[in-house]
């Protein structure tokens, strides 16, 4: 008999779990015991963007932001509340691009919010401009 297992960075640790398909929502890091994956949107920064993106098989949804921008602000409690719409199937993570330049020059942002969906390291889709949380999971279910 033959498993299906998906790998997931651990928000916490950094760590690389393998994890069974479908018990995302119950799994615990292998190296420090906390929860591999929640249903709230991830904040990462340089180093943890890269590790997640490139070692995860968990499609990601990336909300690159900026704290002092009035949509981003408002789109912010939505983007949570798709979250937790979308887990375990998609991870939600977030990108300060004031604090991130490098990483929001990398992938050419010009505006903000911008959502760019991730699968297999790979982008796979990006919407620029603010939504509610209904049409962020509509559109993240449209391209996987």
């Amino acid at each position: 008999m033959t498993t299906d297992t998906r790998l997931i960075v651990c928000p916490h640790c950094g760590a690389i779990n393998r994890v069974q398909t479908g018990r995302e929502a119950e799994a615990t890091c292998g190296k420090c015991r906390d929860k591999v994956f929640e249903n709230h949107p991830l904040e990462l920064v340089g180093a943890t963007f890269d590790r997640h993106i490139a070692k995860s098989q968990v499609p990601t949804l990336v909300d690159f932001y900026s704290p002092t921008c009035g949509p981003c602000l408002m789109m912010g409690p939505q983007f949570a509340d798709a979250a937790k719409t979308l887990f375990p199937q998609v991870r939600l993570a977030k990108i300060d691009t004031s604090a991130e330049q490098t990483i929001a020059a990398r992938f050419g942002i010009q505006a903000v919010p911008t959502l760019i969906l991730f699968k297999n390291g790979q982008e796979i889709a990006r919407q620029p401009g603010a939504m509610n949380a209904r049409d962020i999971a509509a559109w993240a279910k449209q391209h996987l």
